[in-house]
């Protein structure tokens, strides 16, 4: 490793800090909080971005290619060093950002997890549960909501599957 790797960037930095930037303007769709009743909270919103961005780097490993492995991991690293900024700008202190950092990577990645099961087996029910689960934690969800979210999880997917790998790997992502 020379001294010019110091100053190399990342494989696909900026191509995820793009494609992340997709993933979170289609989290922020009023439809997901005003039409399906998504809680328009902090948290609400976490559940948004976890799902498109998890939806995203779902399909990007369908190709299963070491080159877009690593563009799947640079969408994740762009989730995760956004996610330290906003914990900063929200006032937490320099030692608990790594904590807090932790804590939300082990939460995406079992949400990740679950709703990839859900959409594998294609159980509508299970990835209504799930998403009832995690974007509900602290109310009960409005009656058809969590379907509602998962036809929505779903519908995403479709599309993000007919989307070239090429596109993606020069940052461009379409969110129906």
């Amino acid at each position: 490793m020379g001294f010019a790797s110091l100053f190399r960037r990342p494989p696909f930095e900026r191509e995820g800090f793009l494609l992340y930037g997709a993933a979170v303007a289609a989290a922020r769709a009023p439809g997901l909080y005003a039409g399906i009743g998504v809680p328009d909270t902090a948290a609400g919103r976490f559940e948004m971005v976890c799902l498109h961005t998890g939806l995203l780097i779902r399909r990007i490993r369908a190709e299963a290619t070491e080159r877009t492995d690593r563009l799947a991991q640079a969408v994740f690293d762009a989730m995760f060093a956004d996610m330290d900024v906003n914990l900063r700008e929200m006032g937490i202190s320099d030692l608990a950002v790594g904590k807090r950092v932790k804590m939300l990577w082990e939460g995406f990645h079992g949400r990740a997890t679950a709703y990839d099961a859900a959409l594998e087996a294609g159980d509508e029910a299970a990835l209504a549960a799930s998403l009832a689960r995690n974007a509900w934690v602290k109310a009960e969800p409005p009656p058809g909501a969590p379907e509602a979210l998962a036809r929505h999880a779903a519908a995403v997917a479709a599309h993000l599957a007919t989307q070239p790998i090429e596109g993606f790997a020069r940052g461009e992502a379409r969110f129906p």
